[in-house]
């Protein structure tokens, strides 16, 4: 992860003080002297962290103005880390809400379309995914094979489009299935609707699996909003 070398460290704090509001859209950075004493690191570093920051679109720095944070807008979301990042301090809920709102967007048609679609390979790797869902012992064991269930999915489709979407939310998407198990009755509660999604993909049943997923992102919703 970016954050294991220093300025990568440097980066992910100042990161996630941006995106806890710590510094407001508009609002100049502190000046580079400042900041190198406050993280005790060289102007190489910083400005090597400033620069993964412009890169994500948080950023942008101006001779003799300095470095301002770009208005909300213009923030990379749709980037691994920065979307880890601001799940780690956005209002839980609030975040849960909003990737529980890409997935009602993306996740039926995706089972619809990988039940036209997949081939053997994919299926064969959906089906071992379910099976480690039903040999599951643990809450561990359940959400390593969710979230191989999730991707699988995806990878079904058999478009080259959709799989980067797996790897772009794979982190978010465990944290959440690892709420979501710890909501529920029992961690494995949805297994009889991931069981209904994997039949109908198998069966090449479309329209099934469409249902059958929004049925089963109705139910994460509802434990969600519990």
């Amino acid at each position: 992860m970016i954050q294991r070398d220093l300025h990568g460290r440097v980066a992910y704090m100042l990161a996630t003080a941006i995106l806890r509001g710590d510094y407001a859209p508009g609002a100049l950075l502190p000046r580079e002297a400042e900041l190198m004493g406050t993280f005790g690191v060289s102007r190489t570093v910083l400005r090597e962290a400033l620069r993964t920051l412009t890169s994500k679109g948080l950023v942008e720095s101006r001779p003799k103005v300095g470095t301002k944070v770009r208005r909300r807008s213009a923030w990379n979301l749709l980037d691994a880390d920065l979307l880890e990042w601001y799940s780690q301090v956005a209002p839980q809920l609030e975040f849960a809400l909003k990737l529980q709102e890409v997935r009602e967007m993306v996740e039926p048609y995706a089972a619809g379309l990988a039940a036209q679609s997949h081939t053997p390979e994919s299926i064969d790797a959906l089906e071992q995914a379910h099976a480690a869902m039903v040999a599951a012992r643990n809450i561990d064991e359940w959400v390593r094979a969710d979230l191989r269930f999730h991707l699988g999915l995806l990878a079904a489709c058999n478009n080259e489009l959709l799989m980067p979407l797996g790897s772009l939310i794979e982190r978010t998407l465990e944290a959440q299935l690892r709420l979501n198990a710890k909501r529920a009755d029992i961690f494995n509660a949805a297994l009889q609707q991931h069981t209904a999604v994997f039949e109908a993909i198998c069966a090449r049943q479309p329209e099934a699996a469409r249902s059958s997923m929004a049925e089963l992102l109705g139910v994460t919703r509802k434990r969600i909003e519990a």
